[in-house]
């Protein structure tokens, strides 16, 4: 029986845009630091990063230290300790999580992915990296200020994030204000070149419903980014003029450290609506790419066709959709009319279909596929178990008369770092194991990898499981030190003390993993163009690691979606994307 490719035919309709002449540098400064080149912005974007994630992993393990032996450090005082938290968490989430997907992922795999030669705008490209360091080095800056960094919590509330009494009220908050309007401007330039590529720079028979699951997430998130990130950006200005100018858009009628302040009739609630407006889809800002990403690694490494691929891609759209009406679920406590929490308890439930929609897919994917357990392989399996963990938890806290009693405690905590923090660090790991050989053109190290996996998933389930009790049990999150209590057990400081031991450890095994990314660039074993049998068209360059322009004098011509694995009769268990119907040769014709 002749084999017929899904979504195939002989004629592949031309691209939507001509060829763009690339400019093309002759010195060192030229391609590595002013670079042009989405390949290289994206490690440009994932160094930096990386980089200033290694400094919220240090603020985590001095809070761990606190709350796993109160007092028993000195430097670590009530002020540091609220500073310490608010920038673990913005660093996490802005900083960290939603550069590495969108701008690190992002400029490295759509024009790949799409068959483009690169960004449709780069030097537009270019401004938003240098734009984003701005931000991050503003950022550290306020580590260094009279009163140091912000201690408002990473949501940055007012009154208390401007008030007197809070540590860095006056430069700390000011520069975590203008850091993040640089952030967000440096964004919007990224995130304009990531939807126009992908929506105008496709190459010959690259039509949308051919696309890899990894740029519709990436797609997807930037395009919400895009709507959700103004929110944020007028609310940082907003409360810049309360500080500096007097103004009263958050800043109610309040006495503070016995003085009246000057300022009358704001309301810190509207700063609430505004932070959760952009702060709900930045969950899905990060987690889209992830489970675009886990989608293509799981596809590869089970050597099977992803399991629904249009209900995939329409359940990131409608996630997408959804996540921008959902965001008042943060907000239950805040004495909202409780017709209003009923609706968004059940735009909750309701935008967890779509979303258990692809952990189905994702199952039924994997079910008989011919599953190799690599290293990326197994950081997607960990995706989904914890995704799931967290997923379920959720469900808890977007009931409202579960959420209250639960609001602010350490179940809070451990719900939010198994969906948000854990799960898509695991897909990082995951995908840069994953792409690492398309980088570099070397393998990393096999065995440094799956101790790496290990001890990062089996510590992560050490540190966040026990505080899902600790949650049940009161433990307020935020605090410096609990004190005495009667509804608190003893036995909590015990497991305060083991989360705090399995964090050291699950921290310092990362040091692992940078050291094989560095001793593999050098000595690492070459790769090949397509070590993984991979069907997408950035595993088809001419080049490993690809030049700039991509793909060599001629841009490819797509004439199949992304996921041809395992199809019965042809010559391979894999069918890239740019082998036209006539070259799939039957096993049973060779001779």
């Amino acid at each position: 029986m002749d084999y017929v490719a899904h979504d195939a035919s002989d004629f592949a309709p031309p691209a939507e845009v001509e060829e763009m002449e690339l400019y093309h540098p002759k010195t060192f400064i030229g391609k590595y630091i002013w670079s042009q080149d989405a390949k290289v912005i994206a490690i440009q974007y994932a160094i930096t990063a990386i980089g200033i994630g290694l400094v919220a992993l240090v603020l985590s393990w001095l809070m761990r230290l606190q709350l796993g032996f109160p007092h028993l450090f000195s430097f670590i005082d009530p002020s540091n300790y609220l500073q310490f938290v608010t920038m673990h968490g913005m660093i996490m989430v802005i900083y960290l999580l939603t550069a590495l997907f969108l701008g690190g992922f992002g400029n490295y795999l759509i024009p790949l992915m799409v068959g483009a030669r690169d960004m449709v705008f780069p030097y537009v490209n270019m401004v938003s990296y240098w734009v984003y360091l701005t931000a991050v080095l503003l950022l550290v800056a306020s580590f260094f200020v009279p009163g140091g960094s912000t201690g408002a919590g990473w949501t940055l509330y007012p009154p208390q994030a401007i008030l007197a009494g809070t540590p860095g009220a006056t430069w700390g908050i000011i520069l975590m204000l203008v850091s993040l309007a640089f952030f967000i401007i440096g964004f919007t330039m990224g995130g304009l070149n990531y939807v126009v590529t992908v929506l105008q720079a496709r190459t010959r028979g690259m039509t949308m419903m051919r696309l890899p699951l990894t740029v519709w997430g990436i797609f997807t998130a930037t395009v919400l980014a895009l709507l959700a990130f103004p929110a944020l950006f007028v609310s940082a200005i907003m409360m810049m003029l309360d500080l500096t100018l007097g103004t009263s858009f958050f800043m109610p009628a309040i006495v503070s450290m016995g003085q009246q302040s000057e300022h009358a009739g704001g309301s810190p609630l509207l700063f609430q609506h505004l932070f959760w407006f952009f702060g709900h889809p930045e969950v899905y800002i990060v987690a889209l790419p992830a489970f675009g990403i886990v989608s293509d690694l799981i596809s590869v490494h089970a050597r099977k066709n992803i399991f629904g691929y249009r209900m995939m891609v329409w359940a990131i759209v409608i996630i997408g959709g959804l996540s921008f009406i959902v965001w008042a679920h943060h907000m239950y406590v805040s004495g909202m009319n409780p017709y209003f929490g009923f609706f968004f308890a059940t735009t909750t439930l309701i935008i967890a279909v779509p979303t258990a929609i692809k952990v189905y897919n994702w199952v039924l994917t994997l079910w008989r596929g011919n599953i190799h357990l690599t290293v990326p392989m197994l950081f997607a399996i960990g995706f989904i178990f914890t995704f799931i963990n967290g997923g379920l938890t959720g469900l808890f806290l977007g009931n409202v008369t579960v959420d209250v009693p639960l609001s602010d405690t350490m179940f809070v905590v451990a719900h939010f770092h198994m969906v948000m923090a854990i799960a898509p660090i695991l897909v990082v790991f995951g995908a840069i194991y994953h792409w690492y050989p398309k980088i570099t053109g070397r393998m990393l190290n096999d065995t440094m990898g799956k101790f790496h996996f290990w001890v990062t998933f089996v510590g992560s389930y050490a540190i966040y499981y026990p505080m899902h009790y600790l949650g049940f049990s009161g433990v307020p999150r935020r605090y410096y030190a609990i004190g005495g209590t009667d509804f608190i057990p003893e036995s909590a400081q015990s497991l305060n003390a083991g989360i705090t031991i399995a964090a050291l450890i699950v921290g310092v095994v990362q040091v692992v993993f940078l050291y094989n990314l560095v001793w593999s660039y050098f000595k690492g074993k070459p790769s090949g163009s397509n070590p993984w049998g991979a069907t997408t068209l950035e595993w088809q360059t001419a080049d490993t690691p690809p030049k700039h322009g991509n793909f060599g004098k001629s841009l490819p011509v797509v004439f199949r979606w992304a996921y041809d694995y395992s199809v019965p009769g042809a010559k391979d268990d894999f069918i890239p994307q740019n082998v036209p119907p006539r070259d799939v040769i039957p096993s049973s014709s060779k001779t």
